[in-house]
């Protein structure tokens, strides 16, 4: 399954992931994308990271390892296109259109724990538990 990661679950993840949370990113179901600039926000945060997780700088960079092999960064050029219809989605939540341009481009959902993004039909947007159970659901052979 190809979802889109949104910032904050990733933070949240590196901060203090659930047990559910870490199985999804750690998933052989699932393949995760999210915007390139993603990275330069986790570089631009890590003193903040570092403080909340109590981690090393090492251990930080390990994790910015598992993140580049897990999660497929995509170019702003490659979803621009999108960007237009992305904004008509949510005009007053901007931050999150590029999360919305490659859930277009890709015609695939969002994982996000914000309620406000599910006030849209446009992408389907599943929060942790939804997609947990959707994970089991399709790992789990039918009788």
């Amino acid at each position: 399954m190809l979802i889109v990661i949104d910032a904050n679950e990733l933070f949240s993840l590196l901060i203090q992931g659930s047990k559910s949370s870490k199985e999804i990113f750690l998933s052989k179901n699932i393949e995760l994308v999210a915007p390139e600039f993603l990275l330069n926000e986790l570089a631009n945060n890590k003193e903040e990271l570092l403080f909340k997780t109590h981690r090393t700088e090492d251990e930080f960079s390990e994790l910015l390892s598992v993140f580049k092999d897990r999660v497929k960064l995509i170019p702003e050029q490659d979803f621009c296109q999108f960007m237009p219809e992305a904004d008509k989605i949510f005009p007053k939540h901007t931050k999150d259109a590029p999360y919305f341009a490659i859930a277009l481009m890709l015609n695939c959902p969002i994982w996000s724990e914000e309620k406000l993004l599910k006030r849209q039909t446009k992408v389907q947007i599943f929060d942790t538990k939804e997609l947990f159970d959707k994970l089991n659901s399709i790992s789990q052979p039918s009788n």
